[in-house]
């Protein structure tokens, strides 16, 4: 809400002029009672010529007059004050302002992790990717297989396995309003059937750090030939 000091201008223009009005009235009445205290003032009226009479008295008139607009135009310019002090004591209003803001919650491309050879234990990738959610949300993470599996044999054949397990971890920037980091730990098997993580009423704008670090092979022989995949899906729901 925004207070204003908006004031109505029709009231301030009607009491100007009726308070300007009153005292020209009040000067016209004086200049009128001046004529008649003038008049017994003449002592030798009979020696003067009517037309000379005439003369001065229309010329005193018209002095008069002009003489009373002058004085009408002066009193109407002393009447401001009193009316700007009329003008303070207006009350203020109130003004009601407001808007909204839409939500958006959008999360930027997730790059392909490529680990190469395989036989090679402990290798881990890492990917920074945009997020920008202007409310709280709750994100959920889903594995396809909760492991990397192989193409074909994912339980392996004989003596080789067909799965490398591995590791999720998240770490989540959020602002509520100062900023606190939300890390989550995920093994892979616990994401076949969904994890949630909540911003706990934060927004982010920092973006999301992933990392995925492969496991132990639980077979002597090792991993059977052939290519190994995962599939690994997020998802950003606004609260």
């Amino acid at each position: 809400m925004c207070s204003g000091g908006s004031r109505p201008r029709h009231p301030q223009s009607g009491s100007l002029r009726a308070r300007t009005g009153a005292q020209t009235s009040g000067f016209v009445g004086a200049a009128a009672d001046y004529r008649v205290d003038a008049a017994p003032r003449r002592t030798q009226p009979a020696t003067v010529p009517d037309s000379f009479a005439s003369a001065l008295f229309g010329s005193t008139r018209t002095l008069l007059a002009s003489a009373a607009i002058g004085a009408a135009l002066v009193l109407g310019i002393s009447a401001s004050p009193a009316s700007a002090q009329e003008i303070s004591n207006v009350k203020s209003m109130d003004i009601a302002v407001q808007g909204s803001i839409a939500q958006r919650c959008q999360m930027g491309a997730i790059p392909t992790a490529d680990f190469g050879d395989l036989t090679r234990p402990g290798k881990s990738a890492a990917a920074k990717v945009a997020l920008d959610c202007n409310m709280p949300f709750t994100m959920l993470i889903k594995a396809q297989n909760g492991a990397l599996t192989h193409s074909e044999m994912p339980h392996g054949q004989g003596p080789y396995a067909g799965s490398v397990p591995y590791s999720l971890d998240v770490e989540l920037p959020v602002r509520r309003p100062t900023t606190e980091m939300i890390s989550k730990v995920f093994e892979g098997r616990s994401l076949v059937g969904g994890q949630a993580i909540s911003s706990a009423g934060g927004i982010a704008i920092d973006g999301l750090l992933l990392r995925l670090s492969l496991g132990s092979v639980s077979s002597e022989a090792g991993l059977l030939a052939g290519q190994y995949g995962e599939v690994i899906e997020i998802t950003i729901a606004p609260n």
